[in-house]
């Protein structure tokens, strides 16, 4: 859970919804277009071909929000 209020799915215009469940991109929706370009960021950084595999990536996501202490 996030320690940011967002709005929830209820809260949203279907137009507004990312179409990903994480808190991280739910504290976007209280700016929709900020939200969506952010999903686009994440997921070409992550599921596009690069010089890291997809488990490397993970594991180096899941590293750094360990060290930043980040729960969600």
């Amino acid at each position: 859970m996030a320690f940011i209020r967002y709005k929830t799915n209820a809260e949203l215009d279907p137009g507004e919804r990312a179409p990903d469940p994480d808190n991280i991109i739910q504290i976007h929706a209280l700016h929709p277009a900020v939200m969506h370009q952010h999903l686009a960021l994440y997921r070409e950084i992550m599921h596009q071909p690069g010089p890291l595999s997809r488990r490397e990536r993970e594991v180096l996501a899941l590293r750094v929000s360990s060290l930043n202490q980040c729960r969600y």
